[in-house]
């Protein structure tokens, strides 16, 4: 039997899964403006994952750095979603979201 599908399967499952929440809180603390994090996190994993020899754990860490890479797209559609009402916002925050609101409105 071979198992290699399986684990790749449930690390990668296990990668979403790390990277939603840190995406939410992320947002919630810093802002959108975090976004670079992801994309250093990304090009790092995705550095490490070239020169690893053992092809499974190669392929963990190239998914995970794909996650990290879609962290960047989900942190914009987070503030999104935070604007809309679906995800509270920093009290801290509240006069960038504001500001971010009414931006909007003016675009319509």
């Amino acid at each position: 039997m071979n198992f290699n599908g399986i684990i790749i399967g449930a690390a990668v499952f296990l990668s979403i899964g790390i990277c939603h929440p840190l995406v939410i809180k992320m947002e919630y603390r810093w802002g959108k403006q975090s976004w670079w994090i992801w994309l250093a996190a990304g090009l790092s994993f995705c550095a490490v994952s070239l020169f690893l020899e053992n092809d499974i754990l190669s392929i963990i860490i190239g998914g995970f750095a794909f996650c990290c890479l879609w962290g960047i797209y989900e942190m914009f559609l987070q503030e999104k979603r935070v604007l809309r009402g679906w995800f509270p916002e920093n009290p801290a925050r509240h006069g960038y979201y504001e500001r971010r609101r009414k931006e909007l409105e003016g675009k319509q």
